[in-house]
């Protein structure tokens, strides 16, 4: 597999670090992140580095962005479905679970965006949760910038330490 991915970037040198910000995007995007590993990105981010396609510099804001751009689509979604969402026949199979999580993320919601972030299995999720339940567009690009901020500069870390074993 990583001879197939490093005989592509180097076929595709204009192309390779777009790589960045579309695995970023597709793992933060609602419905599209339950596909996309984070896995995917932490290998192209490295192979990308380590074949000095790209540097740190230019992997992070990339990542960053990507991030961003997923999250907030989530948001989005979630704040567009948000009041006709309990209406739905699902929500009203999981009322009291749906009241529950809504209470927690009202509660806790800037906790949550920054948790949610860092875990991958809920990624792509807690942005619609949070848009569903009434958070304000300024208050959620604020706290997610940040957690997109801390994030990137993780993936970096990683990505510079895998580089450092290669």
């Amino acid at each position: 597999m990583d001879t197939v991915i490093l005989e592509w970037l180097e076929n595709n040198r204009e192309y390779a670090l777009w790589l960045v910000p579309l695995l970023a995007f597709g793992e933060a995007c609602v419905g599209l992140g339950l596909f996309v590993s984070g896995f995917l990105l932490v290998t192209a981010a490295t192979l990308l580095y380590t074949g000095e396609y790209a540097t740190l510099a230019q992997i992070i804001p990339l990542a960053w962005a990507g991030a961003l751009l997923g999250d907030h689509s989530g948001f989005l979604v979630g704040a567009q479905i948000g009041p006709r969402f309990h209406h739905l026949r699902l929500a009203q199979r999981y009322r009291q679970v749906l009241l529950r999580s809504e209470a927690l993320v009202q509660r806790h919601g800037g906790t949550a965006i920054f948790i949610g972030r860092f875990v991958p299995a809920i990624r792509s999720l807690v942005p619609v949760l949070v848009g569903i339940s009434g958070f304000t567009r300024l208050r959620f690009l604020v706290l997610d910038a940040l957690a997109c901020l801390l994030w990137a500069l993780a993936l970096g870390a990683i990505v510079a330490g895998l580089g450092a074993f290669w």
